[in-house]
C-alpha cells in the first residue's frame, strides 16, 4: 500500500471513521439525506483485511442504523461464518450510499457520485486488502462498471487508482438476489457464491501468512 494509505496509527484511524460518521450524518450533497431515518455508515472492524460493500440500506439498515442488518444481511453473515469469516470480527461492512434511497429502489449515479468520496475515505483508513463487492450496483458504483453481475462474479480484480491501488476485489451476487434463488444445487447462485467466499477466506490467509 502506499504511505498514504498507511499514515493512519490505531487511534487516529479510529478518531476518523468517528469524525467521518458525523460528518455523513449532517451530509446533504444529494436528496438522499433529507428523506432517511438515519445514515447507515459501517459495522464491524475497522482493523480487518476485508471490506463488503454492498449497495445502500434497506428499511431494518435505516431503523437500526448499521448496513447489513435484515434478511439479506443475515444470509451474507451466514454465508461468510461458513467459510470462517465473522462479519464483525473479520471484515468491515458499509454501502455505496450512505442513506436508503426510497422504496428501496437502486440509487442513482449521482447519487452514488455525491456518496463516493465518504466510501474513498472509509477504504483509506480501514486500509483492507480485499474487497468484496456484493452485487452490480457496487460494482458499478466503486469500479464504474455496468453489466449483469452473472458475468462479473467470482472474477478478481486488481484495483487501481488511489483509494483502490494494491487491492483486490471480488464481486459477488447481493444477498437479496440469493434470497430469491434458495437452490444450493450445483452450479446455482448460492453454491456458485460459495465457491466465491472461499476463494476470498484463501486470498485473506495469503494476505495475513507470515513472510
Amino acid at each position: 500500500m502506499t504511505a498514504a494509505l498507511t499514515s493512519f496509527e490505531p487511534p487516529d484511524r479510529d478518531q476518523a471513521l468517528v469524525a467521518l460518521a458525523q460528518a455523513c450524518d449532517g451530509c446533504r450533497r444529494c436528496t438522499l439525506g433529507g428523506s432517511r431515518l438515519q445514515v447507515v455508515v459501517s459495522r464491524g472492524n475497522p482493523s480487518a483485511r476485508l471490506m463488503v460493500i454492498g449497495e445502500g440500506p434497506g428499511a431494518q439498515e435505516d431503523e437500526q442504523g448499521q448496513p447489513f442488518v435484515g434478511r439479506s444481511g443475515q444470509l451474507l453473515d451466514r454465508m461468510l461464518e461458513s467459510v470462517g469469516i465473522d462479519s464483525n470480527r473479520d471484515a468491515y461492512v458499509c454501502n455505496i450510499v450512505k442513506c436508503r434511497p426510497p422504496e428501496n429502489r437502486k440509487p442513482t449515479a449521482l447519487e452514488m457520485a455525491a456518496c463516493r468520496p465518504w466510501l474513498d475515505q472509509q477504504i483509506a483508513l480501514v486500509d483492507p486488502g480485499v474487497i468484496l463487492l456484493a452485487g452490480s450496483t457496487a460494482v458499478e458504483g466503486l469500479l464504474g462498471i455496468k453489466g449483469g453481475i452473472t458475468k462479473l462474479r467470482g472474477q478478481w480484480r486488481r484495483g487501481e487508482g488511489v483509494s483502490l491501488e494494491g487491492r483486490w476485489l471480488m464481486p459477488i451476487f447481493h444477498p437479496s438476489y440469493l434470497l430469491r434463488n434458495a437452490s444450493k444445487e450445483r452450479g446455482s447462485p448460492k453454491w456458485l457464491t460459495w465457491h466465491d467466499l472461499q476463494d476470498v477466506q484463501r486470498r485473506l490467509a495469503q494476505l495475513t501468512a507470515p513472510l
